[in-house]
């Protein structure tokens, strides 16, 4: 398959190449941090960023929202939204 954007270096800009599905865990890692968060169904989302010291929780998320935050972990105390795609 062709791709014209083939060459472009992967940055935080760039898109997406690898997404996968987020099942949030309360205590094992995402397998890669990625660049941001789809999320498919809202509510909130417990996370740790990658350079963070504690948890955060983003709250009121609409369906179809993008978090732009690096992230570690994604709880699954605390977090109530689904369809998760992290966008790596």
């Amino acid at each position: 398959m062709d791709d014209e954007f083939g060459d472009y270096a992967p940055s935080l800009l760039t898109a997406s190449r690898k997404p996968f599905a987020i099942t949030p865990h309360d205590t094992n890692p995402l397998p890669v941090v990625p660049k941001g968060i789809y999320v498919g169904t809202g509510g909130t989302i417990t996370l740790r960023g990658v350079d963070a010291a504690a948890d955060v929780t983003y709250r009121n998320l609409a369906d179809g929202s993008y978090v732009a935050v690096r992230v570690s972990h994604v709880r699954a105390s605390g977090t109530t939204a689904t369809d998760l795609i992290a966008e790596a």
